[in-house]
């Protein structure tokens, strides 16, 4: 019985599938990165290139049996995938798991980690000459950035505009406050209920003064500026509907047990899936232990029973700065606020990387 299971896409659901199925299937790994990226430092690494290289961790210490293609994905369909080199891999599982795009520096572009390193090291320059900074969009990728930026730089001017009246909606109102107070305590102010009438003249992580007009009447002065909105589903590949409809913003349809719909043997992961979730790699990674428990299942001949349910309510844990930050998690009597002691002993001291580190096999004996 052939055993073959196809991962398209690298990134927190999908290597994590990889890694959980590589001593039961033989595992073919899909992506054109030579690196595994945790976004979720990139942002600490333009603040402290020194720091950045935390951010790679080559694949070739993910598998033990698998093997990995660094290709892109051009088409799928339901016995497997054709590259964009036109090379096929013939699969008896599939595994939809590219995720979403965004804007950098918050995802690096380059598909090399070197390339990418460099790429963050440039655009350290030019933030280090900048006194004044403009982030556009004050989701937590917006404020993350803010908050790593202050950490370094205590002179700097930074200021957040979105056209969102209040920040992180949907959340319980005293993380929210607290949310306030310690941006306030750090200097870095908001123009909340407001956007730019044009865009800046120069282009973003470039330094260069410039001023912009607010929809509001007001103008502002800076001499950088860093977008942090405008998320897009890496889904591209699924256009020719070989193997399924997409949803109108590019995702695929999943059942509870995560599989694309109309397909017992494909499933999908992460931010592609068009569960009513935020999209999040926390959740990407629980959607990886339900599929690889699923296919697992069914290489033992037995049904795929796990399911995944999303959450009632909706959790975040945001670091300003390695100390800095707010969370909501969730708890048998409904959402629980935690300090920043907490966000930084999950997540902002360092960003995951100590769990990656094992994941990848390079965590210090």
């Amino acid at each position: 019985m052939s055993r073959t299971v196809a991962v398209i896409g690298g990134g927190y659901g999908g290597s994590a599938v990889a890694k959980a199925l590589d001593s039961e299937a033989d595992v073919v790994l899909i992506d054109p990165r030579d690196a595994f990226v945790n976004a979720a430092g990139s942002l600490r690494a333009l603040a402290r290139p020194d720091w950045a290289g935390n951010v790679f961790f080559p694949f070739d210490t993910l598998l033990s049996r698998g093997k990995v293609i660094r290709e892109r994905a051009a088409s799928v369909d339901p016995e497997g995938v054709t590259l964009a080199s036109g090379r096929r891999v013939e699969a008896d599982y599939l595994v939809l798991a590219t995720g979403s795009r965004y804007a950098y520096p918050a995802k690096p572009e380059a598909d090399s980690a070197a390339e990418a390193l460099d790429d963050l090291r440039r655009s350290h320059k030019e933030l280090q000459s900048a006194e004044r900074v403009l982030i556009l969009g004050a989701g937590p990728v917006g404020l993350e950035l803010a908050g790593e930026i202050r950490e370094v730089w205590s002179d700097k001017e930074i200021t957040v505009v979105d056209p969102a009246e209040q920040l992180l909606p949907g959340f319980r109102p005293e993380m929210r406050e607290d949310l306030h107070r310690q941006l306030a305590e750090r200097d870095v102010r908001l123009r909340l209920g407001t956007t730019l009438t044009a865009p800046p003249a120069t282009g973003p992580g470039l330094a260069g003064t410039f001023t912009v007009a607010t929809a509001d009447g007001d103008e502002l002065t800076a001499d950088i500026w860093f977008r942090a909105h405008g998320v897009r589903v890496d889904s591209d590949y699924l256009a020719d509907g070989r193997l399924t409809a997409r949803t109108e913003d590019g995702r695929v349809p999943v059942t509870e047990t995560l599989h694309v719909r109309g397909h017992a043997h494909v499933y999908a992961v992460g931010d592609l899936t068009d569960l009513a979730e935020a999209k999040m790699a926390g959740y990407a990674m629980q959607h990886a232990e339900v599929v690889a428990r699923n296919i697992a299942a069914q290489l033992r001949g037995e049904e795929p029973t796990a399911a995944y349910r999303p959450a009632p309510d909706p959790m975040i844990l945001l670091p300003l700065g390695m100390t800095g930050g707010v969370g909501q998690l969730p708890s048998p009597d409904g959402p629980n606020v935690v300090t920043a002691d907490t966000v930084s002993a999950y997540k902002g001291g360092d960003l995951f990387t100590g769990r990656f580190a094992e994941l990848f096999g390079t965590a210090a004996s």
